[in-house]
């Protein structure tokens, strides 16, 4: 068999990327590269050519998964008032969406990539710089006059696998109905994002690659 063209290789790698990031978010990041590779319709083999480590690829999904979604972008400037509490509402009421807890792998990376995160302290400096900008993004997208948004992103996370864990038994959909009345009725004052504190987002090619 001939060598793979360039052009085919970079297609197998973000398939792998796209992959990783899906099954990674679904799965945890334990997810073993044979496994992997297999959803991605390719040889084990392969991975080795593509990626210098497991942690190499797993920056990549990372980065991949906030890029895929510009709703973890900053609000626009010129967003009034009226648009971002709009822009507001349809975020928290898609976030605590049965569809979005029935499906972890198309979902946030906030939400997603959270417990893996937390079990691996010393996780790349860039992995976690991705994940911390993509956590002040999804924040800035909540904020009202006098909450910087980082509360109520809590309470869509914590809502969002609470409802994971308890899939099956009526209160999975409760704890989704409960966060989204506490954050839509509890909040009615908007404002622009403040723009003294901008967030800065880590571009895809700030992850390095060997």
């Amino acid at each position: 068999m001939g060598r793979v063209s360039r052009a085919q290789a970079e297609e197998n790698r973000q398939r792998v990327v796209a992959t990783a990031s899906r099954m990674f978010r679904e799965k945890g990041t334990a997810v073993s590269i044979a496994d992997l590779m297999n959803a991605a319709g390719l040889t084990h083999g392969g991975f080795h050519k593509q990626f210098a480590s497991k942690e190499d690829l797993i920056s990549e999904a990372i980065t991949h998964a906030f890029d895929q979604q510009s709703a973890h972008s900053v609000a626009a400037p010129e967003e009034n008032a009226e648009e971002h509490g709009a822009d507001r509402r349809t975020m928290i009421e898609d976030y605590l969406s049965v569809w979005h807890r029935d499906h972890a792998g198309d979902g946030c990376p906030v939400s997603g990539f959270a417990a893996d995160l937390g079990r691996e302290p010393d996780q790349a400096a860039d992995v976690r710089h991705i994940y911390i900008n993509g956590v002040r993004n999804r924040a800035a997208r909540l904020a009202t006059s006098d909450d910087d948004g980082l509360a109520q992103l809590c309470t869509l996370v914590g809502a969002v696998a609470l409802a994971r864990a308890t899939r099956g038994n009526p209160i999975s959909e409760e704890l989704l109905q409960a966060a989204r009345t506490a954050l839509i009725e509890g909040a009615t004052d908007y404002s622009e994002p403040d723009s003294t504190h901008p967030v800065t987002v880590a571009p895809a090619t700030s992850v390095t690659t060997s």
